[in-house]
């Protein structure tokens, strides 16, 4: 597996990968501006035998890594994937000056806390209703030091 900095040759793979995830996906136009025109935007993906098979998108604001979205394609799940991509991005994140990470994610999407519980974010809010399609709460998480994210690659592995 190689993670790499996405690019528009990525771009219909990402959509895929999206649209197969998530009930509420970006557009093609959308992830365009992520890469061409979001100077706050990080565009990352996974590749396996040089099939993207996944995709992360961090937003740098300030010394926060705001992580807007990842996806690993149904096909290529529970194989430690996203947690590769994820503690790659937060570790280039954090080598940009950021000190800190933040996410939300669905209150049913459990497999996905765990998953950032791996990396020591923490639950410290619900954002009630944020999900348009099914009005479900998302709960906020935070990694407060980006300083420890060299210390779980063994663990999140």
């Amino acid at each position: 597996m190689q993670v790499r900095r996405m690019s528009l040759d990525h771009l219909a793979a990402v959509v895929e990968i999206d649209h197969a995830s998530f009930k509420l996906p970006w557009s093609e136009r959308a992830y365009q501006y992520e890469m061409t025109g979001n100077s706050a935007a990080r565009c990352w993906v996974s590749e396996v035998d040089a099939q993207v098979v996944a995709m992360l998108i961090i937003w740098m604001i300030l010394d926060e890594a705001h992580i807007a979205t990842i996806a690993t394609h149904p096909e290529f799940r529970r194989r430690g994937i996203a947690k590769r991509l994820l503690m790659d991005a937060l570790i280039s994140a954090r080598e940009e000056g950021a000190r800190s990470a933040m996410l939300e994610v669905r209150a049913g999407n459990e497999a996905a806390q765990e998953m950032y519980k791996l990396f020591g974010f923490k639950a410290v809010g619900l954002r009630k209703k944020y999900y348009k399609d099914n009005n479900e709460d998302a709960v906020l998480m935070t990694l407060e030091n980006l300083d420890d994210v060299h210390l779980i690659h063994g663990d999140a592995m």
